[in-house]
């Protein structure tokens, strides 16, 4: 009988068992924790501009570690799952960095190391973030509605490369394009005139970028400006008045004298007496201003150097709104001067105080060929053709 009870009991236990195994499976062993560095090389080397990484699969990191070849750490942050890390600066040229993470997950610690290194670039080259003035852009400071950006490289670049890492920015927004005078110049405007009152922010995102054969950019480089109230005064040699507005009201009207047109040959160079019709800018205001004929070529018979009060300097050959006491009886009725736009003392004066960097001034029938981008005529572009200026994508 106890023999019989035995026997059961295991054939009990043998059917358990069995009933268990087929019920349940026990799985795959657990895995390891699994490691994985960034950024990928683009090429034998890695781009400087990018952020060294860490990521763990099954598991948590315990450590990381990014250090130089000088023995300087990377800095980083891991993230709160600690799941991630990210450093918080780029990597920057001509590093080699060795990297170690350990992280732990079912199976233990996991370690895992890697090497980088980055772009040394044969050469680097900047860029000035300029107005029409060619003064530096400051970040706060206030321009007309006429503002062009200038953006001027140390030497020639791969305009369409370095086109991609120039950015404008408006507030509110407008369209604007790229038009490149040359391999180092580039200039930038909207179609129609900046809005009053808005901002200008000019971004050259340059560092680690590819500008040409072996040439890289040597840093970024940010600015916003703002855009004061619409002013625009416009000079009509059919008046031969200067009317200037204000958000499109008229504040005063002016007698003016303009370029006597005709010109003169001195030296080789033919000097023209007009003053070209176009869209200035303003682009320095100078109180007083020595002007000497002989700094855009007129020297000998009819060559002068003289001292004016109340320059306002609209083109880079030098012309000028500005006071003339002794051709006010000719203002209003009678072109006699080189090219300049003569005022009489008082409104000279006060168009000195009134008018600022990149206002406009629009000079309308006069004679002469119009006024070229070397001179500061950027707005006379027409829209398609500045478009067409741009460098190709």
């Amino acid at each position: 009988m106890r023999r019989r009870q035995v026997l059961a009991g295991l054939a009990g236990a043998t059917v358990l068992t069995g009933c268990g195994l087929v019920s349940k499976d026990a799985g795959p062993p657990p895995a390891p924790a699994v490691i994985t560095f960034g950024p990928e090389p683009d090429g034998p080397e890695v781009d400087p501009r990018k952020v060294g990484s860490v990521a763990v699969a099954a598991g948590t990191l315990k450590s990381v570690e990014w250090v130089d070849e000088t023995g300087r750490a990377l800095p980083g942050i891991l993230a709160e799952d600690r799941k991630t890390w990210y450093s918080v600066e780029p990597l920057g040229y001509g590093h080699t960095y060795a990297a170690k993470a350990v992280a732990t997950g079912a199976t233990g610690d996991v370690t895992a190391t890697n090497t980088c290194t980055t772009v040394l670039p044969p050469r680097l080259t900047d860029v000035s973030l300029r107005s029409a003035s060619l003064d530096d852009l400051v970040e706060g400071d206030t321009h007309g509605v006429g503002l062009i950006v200038v953006a001027v490289f140390d030497e020639p670049v791969d305009r369409a490369a370095a086109e991609q890492n120039l950015k404008v920015i408006t507030d509110p927004p407008v369209p604007g394009a790229w038009f490149w005078v040359s391999d180092r110049n580039a200039h930038w405007r909207p179609e129609r005139y900046h809005r009053a009152h808005s901002t200008v922010t000019v971004a050259a995102n340059l560092y680690g970028a590819r500008l040409g054969d072996g040439l890289y950019g040597a840093r970024d480089q940010r600015v916003t400006v703002n855009i004061g109230p619409e002013r625009i005064a416009i000079a009509d040699d059919n008046t031969k008045h200067v009317e200037v507005f204000e958000n499109g009201n008229l504040v005063r009207s002016m007698p003016t004298s303009m370029g006597m047109g005709g010109g003169t040959t001195s030296g080789s160079k033919y000097l023209s007496f007009w003053t070209p019709p176009g869209v200035y800018t303003v682009l320095q205001r100078q109180h007083p201003v020595v002007m000497d004929s002989a700094s855009y070529g007129l020297t000998g018979s009819g060559s002068y150097k003289v001292t004016i009060n109340y320059g306002v300097r609209i083109s880079h050959d030098g012309i000028f709104l500005h006071e003339l006491a002794s051709s006010v009886w000719a203002q209003g009725n009678t072109n006699v001067s080189h090219g300049c736009l003569n005022l009489g003392p008082g409104d000279a004066g006060w168009f000195y105080d009134f008018i600022g960097q990149g206002d406009v001034v629009e000079v309308r029938n006069t004679g002469g060929d119009p006024l070229t981008i070397w001179q500061g005529g950027d707005w006379g572009i027409p829209w398609d053709q500045w478009v067409a200026g741009s460098a190709p994508i």
